[in-house]
């Protein structure tokens, strides 16, 4: 997933990057990526109850969530500190899906407030695009 990291460095920007598969069955995200493992390990799980809006425009309706800025992320993100500790105060998340058009993961993108745009946005769905290889190997 190192090289799939360097594409979204490269064609989006980002200062930190996960990448999480979604477990249906309980309604749950395990990261399969990092680029800060200290803060967010992979192996990690977060349960996306409390992000209903988020979960229903990611998950359900398998379009990317976009918070611009610190405001989105906040209301969206129950670890919003923590992400602003890192410097992140926006946000692009894209689903990743397979073959069948099922959700298989999530690509997660994040810098300072301002970095992104709508072509920003357009890069990432582009990438998420071609990222399904590395999620199912990942996810292994």
């Amino acid at each position: 997933m190192i090289e799939l990291e360097e594409r979204v460095r490269r064609e989006v920007g980002v200062r930190l990057f996960t990448v999480l598969a979604w477990i249906p069955e309980r309604r749950a995200l395990r990261r399969v990526h990092s680029s800060h493992p200290e803060q967010y390990p992979v192996g990690g799980e977060k349960t996306v109850e409390v992000a209903a809006g988020w979960l229903a425009t990611c998950i359900e309706g398998r379009r990317p969530y976009f918070g611009k800025d610190r405001a989105a992320v906040r209301e969206i993100f129950a670890d919003h500190e923590l992400i602003e500790s890192l410097g992140c105060s926006s946000i692009i998340n894209v689903p990743v899906l397979g073959d069948d058009g099922d959700v298989l993961g999530v690509l997660n993108i994040l810098d300072a407030e301002g970095t992104y745009d709508d072509a920003s946005l357009a890069a990432a769905q582009a990438i998420a695009q071609d990222a399904a290889p590395y999620l199912k190997a990942g996810a292994a």
